[in-house]
């Protein structure tokens, strides 16, 4: 049974695993895949049941690039900035995007529908600058194309919406 206040997702999580430290990063990683993100409500309920304060859960999970502490964007798009990407003009590419969504990695549009994230690497070195939009990679990608990535990201939005 859910204890009021709690969120029965995270409390049936949290029962999976040993209540240990050794555990808070898989349990982290379980709660964003189910909840999408890492709430505030989230933290405190495993705070609550392993003993482990929230500032440390948080500083745990803020040390991590993959745990976000905001709900996504219907949209998600990761520039790379490792060193293939870097010399081949991500940081162009990056600083295009931000001006373009008028938002700065690691923020979301006002609307919720992009949000924006840097990474050291993506693996794609060979296919350099590489940007991931939804999960698809963009290879190859030149700054004057980045409002044709996003008007395209929101037309594939429209049309499966019609269907």
């Amino acid at each position: 049974m859910s204890v009021v206040g709690q969120l029965p997702s995270v409390e049936i999580i949290i029962a999976r695993y040993p209540l240990e430290r050794e555990s808070l990063i898989p349990v982290l990683q379980d709660v964003q895949a189910e909840c999408g993100y890492l709430a505030a409500e989230s933290i405190a309920q495993l705070a609550a049941a392993t003993g482990i304060s929230e500032n440390e859960i948080f500083g745990v999970a803020s040390f991590f690039t993959q745990f976000r502490f905001r709900p996504p964007a219907k949209h998600s798009v990761t520039v790379c900035l490792g060193t293939a990407c870097h010399v081949r003009g991500g940081a162009g590419i990056l600083s295009e995007f931000e001006n373009h969504l008028r938002i700065k990695s690691g923020e979301a549009t006002e609307d919720g529908n992009f949000d924006l994230q840097r990474v050291a690497c993506i693996g794609c070195c060979a296919l350099a600058p590489v940007v991931v939009v939804d999960g698809d990679v963009h290879a190859r990608v030149v700054a004057r194309q980045v409002r044709s990535i996003v008007r395209t990201t929101k037309a594939k939005r429209k049309d499966s919406i019609r269907q």
